[in-house]
C-alpha cells in the first residue's frame, strides 16, 4: 500500500489539511472546523486513504499543543510537531511565490515529513498524569514571566515618584513579596510613608504574614520611608498613587494565581 503522510496547518477556528503519497502527489486537501465535527472529518479522510488501526497515517502539525492535537495523540498515531520556520524555509525553496497560504502550508507539512521524517520526533506517548503535569507547568511557567511584568511596571511607576519604595525594595523580585504589595497598598504615596509610624509598620509586616526579623525590618525600613526626598506636585502624586493601587491589584491577582499553580503542581506529583 502506498504510504500517505498528512499535513495540518492549524488555526484557531479551523484546520487545512493536505495528504500526499510517497511521490509527492496531493492526494486531498480541506478545510475542517475546530470542532468534534472536525475531527470526525479529519478522521474519515484518514481513513479514506488507507488509515488503519495497525498502519496508522503519521500526521504533522505546527504545534503541540489544543485539542486537535491531545485527540490525534490520544488515538495513537505518530504526530510530529514541526518548527514554522522549517515550513517557511520548505515554502521558499519548493514554490515560486513565497507568500504563505494555509493550503500550501498544510501541503508542506506533509512532504517535510514524506522526505525528513527520520530528522524529526513524534510527540511521545505520554500518560495523562505526564500530561497533565505539562500542562501545569507550563502555566505555572507563564505565570511567573506574568508576574514578572506587573512587578516591572510597578517599579517602573515607582521610578516617577516614590524613590523611598524602590529604595525600601531594591530588587524587582522584592516587590512581589507580601509585606512589599501590603506596605504599598497601605501607603501609595511616599507623603503617606513618611508619617507612618513604628507600630504602624509592625502591624503591616504582621498582617503580611511575617513572623521572623519583625523589629530588623521596621528598623530598617521606617528610615527610607521617612528620608527626605523630592515630591511631585500633590495631585500628581495622588494619580500615582492611584496607578499604583490598580497596579497592586493586577499584581497580586498574578500571585495568587502562581501560588494556586504551584500547589497544583506539586499535588499532582
Amino acid at each position: 500500500m502506498t504510504e500517505v503522510f498528512c499535513g495540518i496547518d492549524w488555526a484557531e477556528g479551523h484546520h487545512d489539511i493536505a495528504l500526499v503519497d510517497s511521490q509527492g502527489r496531493l492526494l486531498s486537501s480541506q478545510r475542517v472546523a475546530e470542532s468534534a465535527a472536525g475531527l470526525a472529518e479529519l478522521l474519515d479522510l484518514l481513513s479514506t486513504h488507507g488509515d488503519r488501526i495497525e498502519d496508522r497515517i503519521p500526521v504533522a502539525i505546527e504545534t503541540t499543543r489544543g485539542l486537535l492535537v491531545a485527540a490525534l495523540r490520544s488515538s495513537g498515531r505518530d504526530v510530529y510537531a514541526i518548527n514554522p520556520m522549517a515550513v517557511a524555509r520548505y515554502r521558499e525553496r519548493h514554490t515560486v511565490s513565497r507568500k504563505k497560504s494555509d493550503t500550501q502550508d498544510a501541503a508542506a507539512l506533509a512532504n517535510i515529513l514524506r522526505t525528513d521524517r527520520h530528522a524529526h520526533r513524534p510527540l511521545p506517548q505520554d500518560s495523562e498524569l505526564v500530561q497533565s503535569i505539562a500542562v501545569l507547568a507550563r502555566a505555572q511557567q507563564d505565570a511567573v514571566w506574568d508576574r514578572q511584568q506587573h512587578a516591572n511596571r510597578i517599579r517602573s511607576v515607582l521610578r516617577e515618584y516614590y524613590p523611598s519604595a524602590l529604595k525600601a525594595f531594591p530588587h524587582t523580585s522584592d516587590l512581589s513579596s507580601p509585606t512589599a504589595r501590603l506596605l504599598l497598598r497601605t501607603v501609595p504615596t511616599p507623603s503617606q510613608a513618611a508619617v507612618l509610624t513604628g507600630s504602624q509598620l509592625r502591624r503591616i509586616l504582621l498582617k503580611s504574614g511575617r513572623t521572623r526579623n519583625i523589629e530588623a525590618t521596621v528598623t530598617r525600613l521606617l528610615p527610607i520611608l521617612r528620608e527626605a526626598a523630592m515630591h511631585q506636585l500633590p495631585g500628581v502624586e495622588a494619580a500615582f498613587g492611584t496607578q499604583l493601587t490598580a497596579l497592586l491589584g493586577q499584581l497580586d491577582a498574578a500571585c495568587a494565581g502562581l501560588d494556586a499553580l504551584t500547589l497544583a503542581v506539586e499535588e499532582i506529583r
